[in-house]
């Protein structure tokens, strides 16, 4: 996929062949038709459960909107994302990020998305629609709400056994005057 996130107006550049592939070439206004496509095309798309709009006249900067999904933990919940596009975009992934919290092994306590597209899987193919579809799909995966489960699961029994031991551990001093250590 690394082809298709270089920027042809740069590959012909000397910076492009010394391996600079992040975009910042690419004309401001070439982006902003880009933006203005994708936005009609959500606008269109007629998706239920998302939607996105840029936020007040920046057309770098968005406010997006995603549905829990039917059927999850998520449902009839609503989350806001922020997506922040850079200079370079489409070759050089947005910025998106909850501003509504969001509780979900995938998300860091800032509202950060760990999602491969938003990384190092990124795609110029990709659009702001695929991105909100892609997370929407994230937070319906079952298998990442059983993670989440097994992790909260071992995080109280630690936390209780170490309660248990101390508490055991008490017994036993006042059974037994000896010291005993954790």
């Amino acid at each position: 996929m690394a082809s298709q996130n270089l920027d042809p107006a740069a590959a012909s550049s000397t910076a492009a062949l010394k391996g600079n592939e992040s975009g910042g070439n690419v004309p401001k206004g070439s982006v902003s038709k880009r933006l203005q496509n994708e936005l009609m095309t959500l606008m269109m798309s007629g998706d239920k459960g998302i939607s996105a709009f840029p936020e007040s006249d920046n057309l770098f900067k968005w406010i997006g909107t995603i549905d829990g999904a039917q059927g999850t933990v998520y449902e009839g919940l609503r989350y806001k994302l922020s997506l922040e596009f850079p200079s370079g975009y489409p070759y050089s992934a947005p910025r998106v990020k909850f501003i509504t919290a969001c509780f979900h092994p995938n998300v860091d306590e800032n509202g950060f998305i760990c999602l491969d597209i938003l990384k190092d899987k990124w795609s110029a193919l990709y659009d702001v629609r695929s991105i909100l579809l892609s997370i929407q799909s994230l937070l319906g995966g079952k298998r990442d709400l059983i993670l989440a489960l097994d992790v909260l699961i071992l995080d109280n029994w630690f936390c209780w056994s170490v309660k248990s031991l101390q508490s055991y551990n008490e017994l036993l001093m006042l059974q037994n005057p000896i010291t005993i250590a954790l």
